[in-house]
């Protein structure tokens, strides 16, 4: 039933698109392994392990590696949002606006104008 317990994560594993994933069961304990494509899609399975089993569950087993350690994640600008509010989004903190602005200076001509579907490199920080 520990599988049950963790199916939210299996199903967040999915739609993330988690590459050569595995899922064992060993007694009661749940063994995940797999690939994510960025370390922010890898912190989003480990919030959603914690949703479900603790800040330290001793059940699930998890070993998720990073495809791509180059940048914390991608994001395609959708209407209404801003350098300020993607950067709430990602890093929890609307000030750290400037850091996606200078990763993505390719393409921005000011930290103000963004569009609908452009693809932003969020960097680690």
């Amino acid at each position: 039933m520990v599988k049950a317990k963790y199916q939210n994560v299996l199903d967040l594993g999915e739609a993330l698109k988690i590459q050569n994933g595995d899922v064992k069961v060993d007694g009661n304990r749940l063994e995940v392994t797999g690939t994510a494509n960025t370390q922010y899609d890898k912190d989003r399975i480990w919030d959603e392990i914690k949703k479900s089993g603790g800040e330290n569950p001793t059940d699930i087993m998890a070993d998720i590696k990073v495809a791509d350690t180059t940048v914390y994640a991608r994001h395609t600008v959708a209407s209404g949002e801003s350098l300020s509010k993607i950067a709430k989004h990602y890093y929890k903190d609307p000030m750290k606006y400037n850091a996606i602005f200078e990763a993505n200076k390719d393409q921005l001509k000011s930290a103000d104008v963004i569009h609908p579907g452009q693809e932003l490199v969020i960097p680690n920080l």
